[in-house]
């Protein structure tokens, strides 16, 4: 009888089966306290091997964000608790007014200009710490590395990346700037190891000022199932501005599925996590993008 009654509600074993996966979390804005401008989205003087955004295979795309898109977006937020504005995208420092941008942004708050560090030589930092002397608010660097050895960080990034960054960490550090190096953990290489790796960098290149960033490395990762809610999502604390609108955070810049509105005037303050990015920040249980 009972296998009458089963075949009576399954009906066709071969049709009727379904898959039920757990849904996928929801993450509230709980302040907004970081502000990422995507500055641009396509162009870059570095082409990354395993950068998060898909690079055109022809020549840079044009694509920087107007000043007056950021000049709205500082007078829509003035009522919130900014902490830092990050100037990111593919690479910021492209952008042929980054000057005037920095400059309006650093009368708002801090600042931090995510960059691939080929940009930072001595004549441009000696021009930013003149920048940032300006005003009250401070200028921060984050830039990134895949590992502690030269040959194997390259192969991740791109040729000659190493050496350009640990170039610039020294020579900020000179200039008493405040650093963050993310430290993409491409090769899933025990947290432990690493920080005494680069300690020992540091105290030999004579780098001071520098934190250690470590973040999970998106391209591993077997699977896109989400870990419990993470207690520190770049979600949770910033949203994203582009300039055809506001998104929820770098990693869903310009994607459909990470936009919360046209401007801050109206946003979404609450994201359905649903994306495999999402589930890579789920499982890294802090920051991504933000250096707080």
């Amino acid at each position: 009888m009972s296998n009458n009654i089963n075949n009576s509600v399954l009906g066709d074993e071969k049709t009727n089966w379904k898959v039920f996966t757990p849904a996928a979390p929801a993450y509230k804005l709980e302040e907004l306290n970081n502000i990422f401008i995507e500055v641009t989205a396509k162009n870059c003087n570095q082409r990354c091997s395993n950068c998060y955004i898909d690079f055109p295979m022809s020549k840079n795309i044009k694509d920087f964000i107007q000043i007056d898109k950021i000049k709205e977006a500082i007078e829509d937020t003035k009522f919130e608790n900014l902490y830092c504005i990050y100037l990111t995208g593919a690479e910021p420092m492209t952008h042929p007014d980054f000057n005037a941008i920095l400059r309006l942004c650093l009368k708002r708050c801090n600042v931090c200009i995510c960059t691939n560090a080929s940009f930072l030589n001595e004549k441009k930092i000696r021009f930013l710490k003149k920048v940032e002397e300006e005003g009250s608010n401070q200028i921060f660097f984050k830039t990134s590395l895949a590992h502690y050895n030269e040959i194997e960080s390259d192969k991740v990034k791109y040729r000659g990346n190493y050496r350009q960054t640990l170039y610039a960490l020294k020579t900020l550090s000179r200039y008493n700037f405040n650093s963050v190096l993310s430290i993409q953990n491409f090769y899933k290489l025990n947290e432990k190891e690493i920080k005494e790796a680069f300690n020992e960098i540091f105290r030999t290149q004579e780098i001071t000022n520098t934190d250690l960033q470590i973040t999970i490395s998106h391209p591993d990762f077997e699977d896109e199932n989400f870990a419990k809610p993470s207690q520190k999502t770049d979600c949770m604390y910033g949203r994203t501005l582009c300039q055809n609108g506001i998104y929820t955070c770098p990693f869903l810049a310009d994607d459909y599925r990470g936009r919360a509105g046209s401007s801050f005037k109206d946003y979404s303050k609450t994201v359905m996590a649903e994306t495999d990015f999402c589930a890579t920040c789920s499982k890294n249980n802090n920051y991504m993008f933000a250096i707080g």
